[in-house]
């Protein structure tokens, strides 16, 4: 299974269901759990699909299987909480009178709320973006990531498809195992860039 950018997913009725944009792999044993679909036009909402309701992968398409159900009633891959703080004990605000008005009035501390955002993929795991950047062990970035291809059995990644950058104008299959995942939007090159220069080159 190849998982490329912007492909479209599909249930197996033909409807739409939207288009991928993030692949959640295992930085650690490379096992793809999840993919991430955007919904909607206007109003998008992505929701997280597991890799066992995937029947195939290729091109610019993925099918799920019959058993997907309805996947409104799926996770979204990002739930935004606003969360209290705790106020630390701190003192009642004192507002001084204006001329002519009463004394000073105490009143207590506004609340204070900060905004989290949880991600409802497996702990450990890392949802890829597609395009994410690549770069060598001293931080030049010298490629993106087009797709991430699949052992179909196996349900683990073991190449990503590169192209642009300064590698090399022509797509390249590298294997997984020549790189360490950083996050979402970051993987890094663990061998030497002239080793992905010598690969051949793959059709589009």
């Amino acid at each position: 299974m190849e998982f490329c950018q912007n492909a479209s997913v599909f249930t197996t009725n033909g409807d739409k269901v939207g288009h991928l944009d993030r692949v959640v792999v295992d930085p650690e044993n490379k096992a793809i759990t999840h993919i991430v679909v955007t919904k909607g036009f206007i109003f998008k909402e992505d929701k997280v699909i597991p890799i066992g309701l995937i029947a195939d992968a290729a091109g610019e398409r993925i099918n799920l299987r019959e058993n997907a159900g309805d996947i409104d009633a799926l996770p979204r891959f990002e739930e935004k909480q606003y969360v209290r703080l705790d106020d630390g004990g701190q003192p009642p605000v004192v507002s001084q009178p204006l001329a002519g008005m009463p004394g000073a009035v105490a009143s207590a501390p506004r609340e204070r709320y900060v905004k989290r955002i949880e991600h409802h993929i497996p702990e450990g795991t890392v949802a890829l973006k597609e395009g994410a950047k690549v770069v060598t062990s001293d931080g030049k970035e010298v490629a993106h990531v087009e797709s991430v291809v699949a052992q179909a059995e196996a349900e683990h990644a073991s190449h990503l498809i590169l192209t642009g950058g300064l590698l090399s104008k022509e797509r390249k299959l590298v294997p997984i195992t020549w790189f360490k995942i950083l996050g979402e939007g970051e993987v890094e090159l663990t061998v030497e860039p002239q080793q992905v220069q010598e690969l051949g080159a793959v059709e589009s």
